[in-house]
């Protein structure tokens, strides 16, 4: 399955958060704790190289835990400060604020020098559908940003107040121009971060029954009331979810594009259980294992 995805508002966007930069203290880059790898753009390495940068893990709750602690400490020892964050339930809101805190410390300590309390603005940035609105909502206490699960629906920058002497920045998410990795494009379309127009849903669905029935069997095979065997296919797994769970069509028939829908669903809903689709390299692969106590 080839998947590409860069529509002419990607490129809007693009444009947008170059010309913010100057006009923020902080870049809070979130990504989804399921896919942390996947899911950070790697244009955004030379997007915001002037400004102070962290990493917001979001979706820990949907995201297996162990996962989530070695991905922490992967990107801490890259010298980015980061945490996970459930937006959708609320959790890490005081941890949020802190995180912000940290980066802009030495531009605040700057200003209280001179006299003037600063008012720390900080920008959120991200691929489509990793929870950016939903993020600043919570910090805020309302529905300031407008929020969905799906992709796209922040086309324009908004500025919110979340107190006296913080504002953040929202952004509409933006991928980058060619998915060279069809592995990443893979995952990013399970988490609904492409737009499910541009591909085929049942084939979308065999492949994540296919990736779980090899990394993560249990809560599909609970969720689905099928055997996650290895010598079945994506095709296999789909038939037998859809007799399973009676999706079925007149004539005995299975409703696979019904299936195949209710599948993905319930899996970027969390409903198969805590998984996260790519493991976090260790401290001997990624070079930096003389810095994990910093």
């Amino acid at each position: 399955m080839n998947i590409q995805w860069y529509p002419g508002h990607m490129a809007k966007a693009r444009r947008m958060l170059a010309e913010s930069v100057k006009l923020v203290d902080v870049i809070i880059e979130m990504v989804d704790a399921r896919a942390p790898a996947s899911t950070r753009n790697p244009d955004f390495d030379d997007l915001f190289r002037t400004r102070p940068r962290v990493v917001v893990l979001n979706k820990a709750d949907l995201a297996d835990p162990a996962a989530t602690r070695a991905w922490l400490a992967f990107y801490r020892r890259q010298g980015l400060d980061a945490i996970s964050f459930s937006a959708g339930a609320g959790k890490g809101v005081k941890e949020a604020v802190s995180l912000v805190e940290r980066a802009a410390r030495p531009v605040v300590q700057r200003m209280k020098e001179k006299g003037v309390n600063k008012t720390v603005r900080a920008m959120i940035v991200g691929i489509p559908n990793v929870g950016k609105s939903t993020f600043i909502n919570r910090l805020r206490g309302s529905a300031a940003a407008k929020a969905g699960n799906r992709p796209g629906v922040t086309r324009g920058k908004q500025w919110i107040v979340v107190d006296t002497y913080l504002e953040f920045l929202d952004t509409p998410g933006m991928l980058w121009p060619k998915l060279e990795d069809q592995a990443a494009a893979e995952r990013l379309a399970f988490l609904g971060s492409i737009r499910g127009e541009i591909m085929d849903n049942e084939r979308l669905s065999m492949r994540l029954l296919e990736t779980l029935r090899d990394e993560a069997p249990d809560g599909a095979k609970a969720r689905l009331k099928i055997e996650m065997e290895k010598e079945k296919s994506g095709e296999e797994l789909l038939l037998e979810a859809c007799r399973r769970r009676g999706w079925i069509l007149s004539g005995a028939r299975p409703d696979t594009e019904r299936g195949a829908a209710l599948i993905l669903d319930e899996f970027r809903a969390g409903r198969m259980g805590r998984i996260t689709l790519e493991r976090a390299p260790t401290e001997k692969e990624d070079g930096n294992g003389d810095q994990a106590g910093d």
